[in-house]
């Protein structure tokens, strides 16, 4: 693939060393930035032919084949309705849209201009969920229950994501779309979200918008969704999820503690990993970051889909929901209430009940609870059917 990266910064640099690292026939042919020592920067680093800081002039070149945004949140449609325009490909950083409105236009758009179209969460591309997902999938754990997902750190590295117009809200929308997405996937992404119930406050650092928050998605199904997302969180990145279900549970640890421990007096030590606070004591290197961070994977999926001429893991819709849930985050953390999931477009499955719990023991009783004690008696404890009575007998 020749790609057209609009930004150059951070995620900008982060995606064009797994584009042309990973597959190793994909190339950043242009390079748009809105300043033009940014831009010639990046070209130098990269060894890319063509510089701009016009966005339409990065995007409507012949040899462009596909358009990645890596811009902030307030220009992601700017960029895609271009994209539309010139009908190029375009895959796009997270999160799609600053709420759910500019996310169904992008949608909408795309899929009117009969383009290819990528969200880029790289959190449901990391090895680790990739492999917690296919245990799921297999069943492994049974119905699942509840999933929960963080992501904390000290705060962003750019300063548009601390203008709250810019960005469109604080860190529910920069970190709340990744987990989102990430516990919607274990739930499953056709199980429709109706509400959610979110706090959020602003609780160290001077800004409009929100630094920590904590929320729930209640399912269609009666699984629960949990994110807990935060900008004020000291100690580096920190990357977790659990998994609850019927007959099993998963924890992942993702970043902060992966079985690589340093300890350095910080000379001549530089970057240790993302987000990371310090370069001396004890450290936490990351192995592979783009790997661990889902990049290489999420290009891969990106690209062989464009080839094939399928539609990715994660698309401009899968953007829009995860957007939709979020402005129900934003309200109810003002409403103090339960908020609904307003989806205008729904493609998933609709009139789930919540699936049955009930394991019958015999005709007359449930079975609550089987356990071996710690003097060897095995033992049930079982509700009668028709009194509602729970008792215990012991079978061996």
């Amino acid at each position: 693939m020749n790609i057209a990266m609009l930004g150059s910064g951070f995620i900008g640099r982060f995606y064009a060393d797994s584009m042309q690292g990973y597959r190793s026939k994909d190339k950043v042919v242009t390079i748009y930035s809105r300043r033009e020592e940014s831009a010639k920067k990046f070209a130098t680093d990269y060894k890319v032919a063509f510089t701009t800081t016009n966005m339409e002039a990065a995007i409507n070149r012949p040899e462009v084949d596909v358009v990645c945004i890596a811009l902030p949140n307030n220009l992601h449609e700017e960029a895609v309705m271009l994209c539309c325009k010139h009908k190029k490909a375009v895959i796009t950083t997270k999160p799609l849209g600053r709420n759910a409105q500019e996310a169904k236009r992008m949608l909408e758009a795309v899929e009117k201009a009969g383009i290819f179209n990528g969200y880029l969460e790289d959190l449901v591309y990391t090895p680790k969920f990739i492999k917690a997902l296919e245990s799921v999938k297999n069943g492994a754990l049974g119905r699942i229950l509840w999933a929960k997902s963080r992501e904390t750190h000290p705060g962003p590295h750019s300063d548009w994501f601390w203008d709250i117009e810019q960005a469109g809200g604080g860190c529910i929308l920069d970190l709340g779309c990744h987990c989102v997405e990430i516990t919607r996937s274990y739930i499953g992404k056709d199980i429709k979200p109706v509400e959610v119930m979110c706090w959020a406050d602003t609780q160290v650092k001077p800004i409009d918008a929100e630094d920590h928050a904590i929320g729930l998605v209640k399912y269609e199904n009666g699984a629960i969704g949990q994110f807990e997302v935060s900008w004020t969180f000291r100690g580096g990145l920190d990357l977790r999820d659990e998994v609850m279900g019927s007959e099993g549970t998963i924890w992942i640890n993702s970043f902060l503690r992966t079985g690589f421990d340093m300890f350095t007096t910080g000379k001549g030590a530089d970057y240790v990993a993302e987000k990371a606070e310090s370069n001396t004591g004890w450290l936490f290197p990351v192995g592979d970051e783009l790997n661990e961070l889902g990049y290489n994977h999420m290009f891969m999926d990106m690209f062989d889909s464009m080839e094939k001429g399928v539609a990715p893991k994660e698309t401009f819709y899968d953007g829009y929901v995860v957007n939709s849930i979020l402005d129900s985050a934003y309200r109810s953390a003002k409403s103090k209430q339960w908020e609904p999931v307003n989806l205008d477009i729904w493609r998933g499955k609709t009139g789930v009940t919540k699936d049955g719990h009930l394991t019958e023991y015999d005709a007359d009783h449930y079975l609550v609870k089987e356990e071996v004690t710690h003097y060897g008696a095995k033992k049930v404890i079982i509700k009668n059917k028709t009194t509602g009575k729970i008792s215990e007998k012991t079978i061996a």
